[in-house]
């Protein structure tokens, strides 16, 4: 994955992320995820802004004074006056989002740097789509540390390779400037070593040597870009001085000497890994497995050079996370027949039967392969992904008894919820579902805690106050994240945090995100 993918990830997010809506009247159902529109951007329009972002005063009467709305003394940010402005980074901008560009103005930079960095795997698709926006939106950091920009990039590149976006982090390490950054340098380099294009820093590193102090990244570049003597003499200075682990020093001995270890018996798995011993490994011929890894390492796996089987696991790992285009897995699914049997090559075959029964466009045939299919999809986590890729085409069969029941369930996962919920009936086993797609819930509530604190958030929504006074004063980056750390907290189970959660993503104009988490918590069976 190069040049072309990247590009296609820009052309993804630049037409998918989710925009904020005004109020908590419902937005147009779109596809929530950066990756959703690959194929099929949508138009780039002027969003309008939220609420709390719109600062416009009212217009004054011709002969009255101007006069203050509230006694609420206005933030006032300062600079010298020979200080640049601050820069906007990311990949996304304002006309996409809605999010107004001092999306972090407001928070102190250390504690923007802690709420990315320790926020949990959110679970829920809905979720990690909003993550996406907030983390790729084009936006400046907190003034105040002259590095504050590139901390604050820093920090949104790590998460997104921790979620296994790592196209988009790429995109936006040349966006902000990595080659010319030491804080940014040493994350580019990872990033480029897991799709393998490290032959580009290591290009910038000759050039410019003081972007990092990694002893062993700077004798693989020199390496690399075929200076053997440097490299040769970085080596022995980082034996002699120890600045290396032996299992390092080792792995890189066999990389520059290859010939002295033809016979000698393979390197043992370091229980640290790091992106450029990955890629060390397979280097020296030891290309390791990258299951056991975390989830950024997966995205080597989706190069041609892997196989059929490493693919598919590669990319149902990354799509459950919403770090790859739904397309692209129908696309290694359906790829060509299976040869074996077993769970992946099930669903593999499960998934192309179900494909073939939409072409014919026999109500028989497709009732017969969805159940099958779904269960198979049930079975991945993939719910969401195949609800996206497939409604369009199954919207339009008329079915019966256990296939309508999960082509209604797939309607509802997938962008076209509301206009799915308006056939629904308003009996009382889908009243709810039926209230929340539609943002209008109705009849008694629920007994089961969850359910019911979804059905107060829409009945009479309870945001935390402390989320919203954080977005008014110039926070929303930092309520925002906050919100989706409760939400991940509500949907494994506390009612309160869920109640409070959805409320605070409804009073921010966030009512999209807000109706497909709900109906992704009612509908998908996720045990913490």
């Amino acid at each position: 994955m190069g040049k072309r993918v990247r590009h296609l990830w820009r052309t993804a997010v630049l037409g998918a992320v989710l925009p904020m809506a005004i109020g908590a009247h419902a937005q147009t159902a779109a596809p929530l995820s950066v990756i959703d529109w690959l194929d099929n951007p949508a138009p780039q329009t002027q969003l309008p802004r939220a609420p709390i972002q719109q600062r416009t005063a009212k217009p004054h009467a011709r002969d009255e004074p101007a006069v203050a709305a509230t006694g609420t003394a206005p933030v006032v940010t300062t600079r010298p006056l020979d200080a640049q402005a601050p820069r906007n980074v990311g990949i996304v901008p304002m006309a996409v989002t809605g999010m107004q560009p001092d999306l972090w103005q407001g928070s102190e930079i250390t504690t923007l740097l802690r709420q990315i960095r320790t926020l949990p795997d959110l679970e829920l698709p809905a979720a990690n789509a909003l993550l996406f926006t907030v983390l790729l939106a084009e936006a400046a950091a907190p003034a105040g540390d002259p590095d504050a920009q590139d901390k604050l990039t820093r920090a949104r590149m790590d998460k997104l390779m921790q979620l296994g976006a790592v196209d988009p982090a790429l995109a936006l390490a040349e966006q902000a400037g990595a080659d010319r950054s030491p804080v940014l340098f040493d994350a580019w380099m990872a990033l480029s070593l897991l799709v393998g294009t490290e032959d580009t820093p290591c290009e910038v590193l000759s050039r410019t040597p003081y972007l990092t102090q990694q002893t062993d990244t700077q004798i693989f570049c020199a390496a690399r870009n075929g200076d053997w003597d440097t490299a040769a003499l970085t080596f022995g200075t980082a034996q002699a001085l120890k600045l290396l682990p032996r299992d390092k020093l080792a792995l890189l001995d066999r990389f520059l000497n290859p010939d002295l270890f033809e016979d000698a018996a393979p390197l043992p798995v370091p229980r640290h890994m790091d992106p450029l011993t990955f890629r060390l490994f397979e280097t020296i011929g030891e290309a390791l497995p990258t299951g056991p890894l975390p989830r950024a390492y997966a995205v080597a796996d989706l190069r041609d050079v892997a196989g059929w089987k490493s693919q598919l696991e590669a990319a149902e790992r990354l799509t459950s996370a919403g770090a790859l285009p739904d397309n692209r897995l129908l696309g290694l699914y359906t790829n060509r027949k299976p040869a074996a049997s077993g769970r992946i090559w099930d669903r593999v075959r499960a998934v192309q039967r179900f494909d073939i029964a939409l072409d014919t466009g026999s109500a028989e045939a497709i009732a017969k392969t969805l159940p099958p299919a779904w269960q198979q999809i049930r079975d991945g986590a993939l719910e969401v992904s195949f609800a996206s890729v497939f409604q369009e085409r199954l919207a339009p069969v008329s079915l019966t008894g256990r296939a309508a029941r999960i082509q209604q369930t797939i309607g509802l996962l997938s962008p076209d919820y509301e206009a799915v919920a308006l056939n629904l009936s308003e009996d009382a086993s889908s009243r709810l579902l039926r209230g929340v797609a539609l943002g209008e819930v109705t009849g008694p509530p629920p007994s089961d805690a969850l359910p019911r604190a979804i059905y107060d958030a829409f009945a009479s929504p309870a945001p935390n106050a402390e989320w919203v006074k954080m977005a008014k004063s110039g926070r929303l980056g930092e309520a925002l994240l906050a919100t989706l750390d409760g939400l991940r907290d509500g949907a494994r189970g506390d009612s309160r945090a869920l109640r409070e959660a959805l409320g605070t993503l409804r009073a921010l104009g966030l009512e999209d995100t807000a109706r497909r988490a709900s109906l992704q918590i009612l509908l998908l069976e996720r045990t913490p």
